[in-house]
């Protein structure tokens, strides 16, 4: 259930009038409905006014949501995220990502567009500007968006690339179109190819084991823990369960390993 965010006066007032707009509305529906035709009644017509209220108020519900559906869809096109539209709606971030799911990402063009443009300080550790890339390996559809809002919401995007389990990463990592990404994001539990088998098959690769890998995931195994490191993953981090610690989390995976930590440089091939 939607969490409501407080009312000020302001929003009261708007409520109000807005409440008197629906009720003058359902009563002018009521009013312009179609009689009967050929002295036939309807069946499914209502037989007092409060019934026939109801009835228009329902077109008026559907209405409303089909209304507001495009208006979230053209605010997401000129760039507002879930917070801006929880504001409008009067809904929690949550609750605009529940009611309007993969709004943002889906857009077209994106509302949060991954820039092709976007660089970090030649500063940092010495090398020309260039863009930053991201191999986001997650099965969880409702995870990888949140992990891509995480980035795009701290004004940290970076061109991000997805493949939903490990043979798909594989794919995308050996084509020779395909430019090698400075990061890969991992989760362990996939289909086909886990993240365990993948990350092992990385790290035996010579010409992909140096990229930096961080293994994100739900399980606080021990085992996994163990295991990640022990075939040289470079950070093993707990997804967390509330929202807001998840996208810190990942905003802090993308601050340390793109813009403190020193990263390689373009591999040969690559496009700087």
């Amino acid at each position: 259930m939607a969490v409501e965010t407080p009312a000020s006066s302001e929003q009261e007032e708007l409520a109000e009038r807005a409440r008197q707009a629906v009720a003058e509305a359902a009563r002018k529906l009521v009013l312009g409905a179609p009689g009967p035709q050929d002295g036939q009644e309807d069946p499914d017509a209502p037989r007092s006014d409060a019934l026939a209220s109801l009835r228009a108020l329902a077109h008026l519900s559907r209405a409303v949501e089909e209304c507001a559906t495009l208006a979230a869809r053209a605010a997401a096109q000129e760039g507002a995220g879930y917070p801006q539209l929880g504001r409008a709606w009067g809904v929690s971030r949550q609750g605009a990502r529940k009611r309007w799911p993969g709004l943002v990402f889906t857009a077209r063009p994106a509302s949060r567009p991954l820039p092709h443009d976007q660089t970090r300080s030649s500063l940092m550790n010495g090398l020309a500007p260039r863009t930053y890339t991201v191999l986001l390996v997650e099965d969880d559809m409702a995870d990888a968006m949140l992990i891509e809002e995480a980035l795009t919401e701290h004004g940290m995007a970076r061109g991000i690339q997805r493949a939903d389990d490990g043979v798909a990463a594989l794919e995308y990592l050996r084509d020779p179109h395909t430019d090698r990404p400075d990061l890969i994001v991992l989760d362990l539990n996939m289909p086909r190819m886990n993240g365990r088998e993948l990350l092992n098959v990385l790290k035996k690769d010579t010409a992909l084991s140096s990229i930096p890998i961080v293994v994100l995931t739900t399980s606080a195994a021990p085992d996994d823990v163990e295991d990640a490191y022990r075939q040289h993953a470079n950070a093993y981090v707990t997804k967390p369960v509330n929202l807001d610690e998840f996208m810190q989390t990942v905003q802090s995976i993308d601050s340390f390993f793109l813009d403190t930590a020193t990263t390689l440089p373009p591999h040969p091939g690559d496009e700087a």
